[in-house]
């Protein structure tokens, strides 16, 4: 709840307001429209406002101190004159603690007292029957104070454009897909590994999830497939290289190597369709706030979440595309990438190499992530611990790369081999044929 009237906040508050809107020319900017001398109390500081917007509305920038010392010559009161030096002086030297906290509660107190207008102006309004000028008075309302930020400026922003943390990246286990993926996972992206049922898709999740909690990042998994428990313990799996069977045998081991680890793992579960993206979103918000913020987001499955009901026309295909799309914009909106896999339909479980039209549900998810990939494995590779991964969209570079990789099932191992020729994609698609067989173990 937002405070009814400045003086409610303290002198100290608008002291780094004011400051503020001295120095800071994006705060500014995107107060500008709501920003008026008669939210403050004190006649000093209506003053400092007045020259604020005054100076801004002509010249577009934040005024100076030396404008500021010419108009207080102006003055002829003299005891205004000091009170006035002496808010300004404190003004400029205000404390730079909480100054995100204060502009964005100033911002929000600005934009209630806004609409508190328009709610009032409109009484006449409703008396007349102008229906329309109400609604433009609340959508007007609304607009203000909204972020005034253009976006990148192509001429100007070159520096950043090559900083070396311009997409700082969470790098995944395998050197070689790293470098065609410039590095990793960034900020922002929605990354989909498409798979059969069965195929190690959940344990890639593992694989991908684990890799980064050893190099120190903090991590959350979110199961609508499997257990929590469960889950953990196929990262013990994972980190002590036993199988599932093997690693109640190894609880010490486990225990020291969990020990050792510089990230932070946090495993939560859902049932399938008992939570939406707002869900995960929520609780992501509440890591945060013990001081869990995570650099990566593992959601296994996303086609498992709820989705927003849109009436009784709703089909499954738009369902998929809402949910992606909602994932997509968490990504976006808390600058942390998700992975998630994702299952292809009948005819892709029986490719050698998985396409992009073979995804279940909705080709369109495809267009929603930034990075795609495929784990194709056949009854020949579920016996030899073999597969391939193919990158079928990749928004930072090339696609369409094939690997050969080795799989196991059993603790969620996986190595990268080189790229898959021509001439054993051939022998491949003939996957019960002497060479495809041969193919694959010379790949062993």
């Amino acid at each position: 709840m937002t405070l009814k009237s400045l003086q409610q906040y303290g002198k100290g508050f608008q002291l780094k307001v004011l400051g503020s809107l001295l120095t800071d020319k994006g705060f500014l900017i995107n107060v500008r429209d709501v920003l008026h001398e008669y939210y403050f109390d004190a006649d000093s500081h209506k003053w400092i406002i007045g020259q604020i917007i005054s100076y801004f509305d002509k010249y577009h920038t934040n005024v100076t101190m030396d404008v500021l010392r010419v108009e207080l010559q102006k003055i002829e009161n003299e005891v205004l004159q000091v009170a006035l030096k002496e808010e300004l002086r404190n003004s400029y030297e205000a404390s730079q603690d909480d100054l995100d906290y204060v502009q964005e509660e100033f911002t929000t107190f600005c934009k209630n007292q806004e609409m508190k207008n328009a709610i009032l102006s409109s009484a006449d309004l409703l008396k007349k029957g102008d229906f329309d000028g109400i609604r433009s008075n609340i959508e007007n309302a609304m607009k203000a104070g909204m972020d005034k930020n253009i976006g990148h400026e192509y001429n100007k922003d070159i520096e950043t454009r090559y900083r070396v943390d311009y997409r700082p990246t969470i790098p995944t286990p395998w050197p070689v897909l790293n470098e065609g993926i410039q590095g990793g996972f960034g900020p922002g992206d929605l990354s989909i590994v498409f798979g059969s049922p069965g195929g190690g898709k959940s344990w890639a999740m593992v694989a991908i999830a684990g890799h980064a909690v050893r190099l120190g990042y903090k991590v959350n998994f979110y199961t609508l497939e499997l257990g929590e428990d469960y889950v953990g313990k196929r990262f013990d799996c994972y980190f002590t290289g036993y199988s599932i069977d093997e690693v109640n045998e190894h609880r010490v081991e486990v225990t020291n190597l969990v020990e050792e680890l510089k990230g932070r793992l946090i495993v939560k579960e859902y049932p399938p369709k008992g939570a939406s993206i707002n869900t995960i979103k929520a609780h992501i918000q509440k890591c945060i706030d013990m001081d869990h913020k995570p650099d990566l987001v593992v959601i296994d499955y996303v086609d498992y979440l709820k989705a927003p009901s849109r009436g009784k026309n709703y089909e499954r295909k738009d369902e998929i595309d809402d949910v992606f799309i909602a994932t997509k914009g968490l990504a976006k909106e808390m600058k942390i990438p998700v992975i998630t896999p994702s299952q292809v339909n009948r005819m892709g479980a029986r490719d050698s190499i998985i396409e992009g039209d073979k995804a279940a549900g909705s080709y369109d998810k495809m267009m929603v992530a930034d990075m795609c990939f495929s784990l194709s494995r056949q009854k020949e590779d579920k016996v030899l611990g073999t597969g391939r991964v193919h990158v079928m969209k990749n928004r930072y570079g090339q696609d369409g790369m094939t690997y050969n990789i080795k799989m196991n099932t059993n603790n969620g191992q996986i190595e990268f081999l080189e790229r898959t020729s021509q001439e054993e994609l051939e022998a491949i698609d003939a996957p019960m044929s002497k060479e495809g067989v041969l193919s694959l173990l010379k790949k062993i």
